[in-house]
């Protein structure tokens, strides 16, 4: 990891943390930037996660924070969704060194793929007018069956996961969008920390890069959820689709070409 030594690598990791946590923040899918850049600078694949899933902890714990104190997030109404999606995160974590991911890779492009076509053409994909934020525990099987297979996804995978959670979150609850962001940012990072305890288990994380980067995601994270908050869906739902488009294509590339 000499590398890691060189001014310009922590100028590039820097950098790239701000910019992922404010995408994060927003829309999801800063790890479509973060992973590659740990890689560019000399990581190996399992240690970049790791070491991602740390900085990503920083990034997502202040996003969630603060759309809670702007009140758009209810922790109490979601503690089955918590419970579920941390169970869901270790059974993804686990069957990563159990299954066979070559499916997955083939098939995520077109999930994804589909969430933006469906965020494109639904006019209800990413909020309405007739949307309103919750006010009492909401179903809890619904909540359960979310949390795990979301959790499961973002311990296996999890490109494209705050997508998933914004516009399943919407469908499922009717819920303003800024509110299914929030939720989302809440929930990614329960993933988030639940996969790090497994990587810290496996010696896959390394510490500092984690933590610097982490910080810069945490400031990005600021800056990105007061953006959503303030400029609302103008802002918001064009950055979305191209998010997830690029995520989309990415993973193609990857699995296909």
């Amino acid at each position: 990891m000499d590398i890691l030594l060189e001014p310009s690598s922590w100028a590039i990791l820097a950098a790239v943390g701000l910019l992922a946590g404010f995408i994060d923040a927003v829309v999801g899918g800063g790890g479509l930037l973060s992973i590659p850049a740990l890689l560019t600078v000399g990581m190996p694949p399992h240690l970049a996660l790791g070491t991602n899933k740390l900085a990503a902890c920083f990034g997502s714990s202040m996003a969630a924070f603060t759309y809670y104190r702007k009140q758009l997030l209810t922790p109490k109404f979601w503690l089955f969704a918590f419970i579920a999606t941390a169970v869901g995160a270790v059974i993804g974590s686990i069957a990563v060194y159990l299954i066979d991911t070559r499916w997955l890779e083939k098939i995520l492009p077109l999930l994804i793929i589909a969430i933006a076509l469906y965020s494109l053409f639904s006019p209800g994909a990413m909020g309405c007018s007739q949307c309103k934020p919750v006010t009492q525990t909401p179903a809890k099987h619904k909540q359960i069956l979310q949390g795990l297979g979301l959790g499961a996804y973002d311990g296996f995978a999890g490109p494209g996961i705050g997508a998933f959670w914004a516009v399943s979150s919407t469908a499922l609850y009717r819920l303003p969008f800024l509110h299914s962001s929030a939720l989302a940012r809440a929930m990614t990072f329960v993933s988030n920390i639940t996969a790090l305890m497994i990587f810290l288990l496996l010696s896959k994380v390394h510490l500092l890069v984690g933590v610097v980067m982490g910080l810069c995601m945490m400031l990005g994270s600021y800056i990105g959820a007061h953006s959503a908050i303030r400029f609302g869906m103008p802002f918001i739902r064009p950055l979305f689709i191209a998010i997830v488009v690029l995520i989309a294509a990415n993973l193609a590339w990857s699995a296909w070409f």
